[in-house]
């Protein structure tokens, strides 16, 4: 017997079951020619992100030596070491205003006048009242004497020679009295012409000519600041001072540069004045008075400014770039390139930082190379590449 298979009348049937399955053996298909787009795209991206992190561009500096110098800064205020308000010591009209707004003037120099007329006419007045009691006093002294020797001739009785004696001493004292009148008279013209007491700069004018001035009033003719020298107060923590009274009980010269509020420019140079006799309870810090020359007159009254205090300087020590360092968990530490061109974590102490150099204390030596840009990239064992790679060691950049 033939089987239904086999029979040429089943041939429609197999026919059919292969078009059914089709459609099956073309999922499969797709299906795998997805996974194997998805593995190579993976892989792709996988090859692409090894080959990126071989090749993190960094800047790198080599660690060497040099000098640190240790420095405490606070910001401090430019403060004169005169400040004369110019007011007037009498009472007159305001005459002549000698002196120019901003001018600079020195010790003695004409800066204003006031009317001297009056003082100068009571001068004179008390000066013909000394002539008549000094007359008087002349007189009393002639009468005197010759009271005298008719007492020793039993003349006359001895009190017309007694009231003699004190008529003198009264006219002596009406004499005195005169003569301090008309000092005082000499003393008010020379109050009538105002000078300046101190070398320095003349602020705006506050009073014009023609004003009558008076001493019971608080107007002023003008400010005087003295400029040269000139002083800068500042603040410095309390924990500084262990480090700064030996060295002022030594009384050894301690510099201090004034640097603009940007702590950029260097204005001035000077010296430590003096500290204060005591610390503010209320912010910990304690206020030191530094003096400069001011010789290019840089220093302005009440500007504000940075104050660096010179303690020391550290010689032949090991820096580092304060851009290399990083500070995390294990605290301070710097990525180092190794000679494969990885990197490795070393953790640090460090000393004093001066400017854009710290000492290194620990955990570098020279000649290691430490990662200065590019670190937010990097984790520990990544390679590295170093396009511009500094050929000197690190020394410290000293602030001109």
């Amino acid at each position: 017997m033939v089987s239904e298979e086999t029979q040429p009348g089943n041939k429609s049937g197999r026919g059919e079951r292969i078009r059914r399955a089709a459609p099956r053996v073309l999922i499969v298909l797709l299906l795998i020619f997805g996974v194997y787009e998805l593995a190579r795209v993976f892989l792709s991206r996988e090859t692409q992100s090894k080959q990126t992190q071989s090749a993190v561009s960094i800047k790198a500096a080599t660690i060497g030596k040099g000098d640190i110098r240790v420095i405490v800064n606070g910001l401090g205020t430019v403060t004169p070491l005169a400040t004369v308000n110019v007011v007037t010591q009498i009472n007159g009209q305001l005459t002549q205003v000698a002196f120019r707004e901003g001018q600079m003037v020195k010790k003695g120099d004409f800066l204003a006048q006031i009317d001297p007329r009056p003082y100068e006419i009571l001068q004179a007045q008390y000066e013909g009242q000394l002539v008549h009691d000094q007359g008087l006093l002349d007189q009393a002294k002639i009468d005197l004497a010759r009271y005298q020797t008719l007492l020793r001739q039993n003349s006359i009785a001895r009190q017309t020679e007694e009231d003699q004696v004190y008529l003198v001493k009264q006219y002596e004292g009406s004499v005195k009295t005169d003569r301090a009148l008309i000092d005082a008279q000499k003393l008010n013209l020379i109050y009538a012409h105002i000078v300046s007491p101190v070398d320095g700069r003349v602020g705006l004018r506050l009073v014009d000519p023609g004003n009558y001035v008076q001493t019971s009033t608080t107007s002023m003719i003008a400010v005087l600041t003295q400029l040269q020298p000139i002083t800068v107060i500042f603040p410095v923590p309390e924990d500084e001072l262990p480090n700064i009274m030996p060295k002022v009980n030594a009384e050894v010269p301690l510099q201090v540069d004034a640097y603009d509020r940007a702590n950029v420019t260097k204005l001035a140079t000077g010296q430590l004045l003096t500290i204060d006799n005591e610390v503010d309870t209320t912010t910990g810090m304690v206020k030191l008075r530094a003096q400069f020359e001011n010789t290019e007159k840089k220093l302005f009254p009440s500007q504000f400014v940075n104050a660096n205090l010179l303690l020391d300087t550290l010689r032949d020590v090991v820096t580092i770039p304060t851009a290399a360092i990083q500070r995390g968990a294990p605290g301070a530490y710097a990525y180092v390139v190794g000679a494969d061109n990885k990197v490795a974590v070393h953790v640090l102490k460090l000393g004093p930082t001066d400017g854009d150099m710290t000492q290194v204390i620990s955990g570098l030596a020279p000649g290691d190379r430490v990662v200065t840009e590019g670190t937010d990239r990097l984790r520990e064992g990544a390679l590295v590449e170093i396009p511009d790679e500094a050929k000197s060691p690190a020394q410290p950049q000293p602030r001109k």
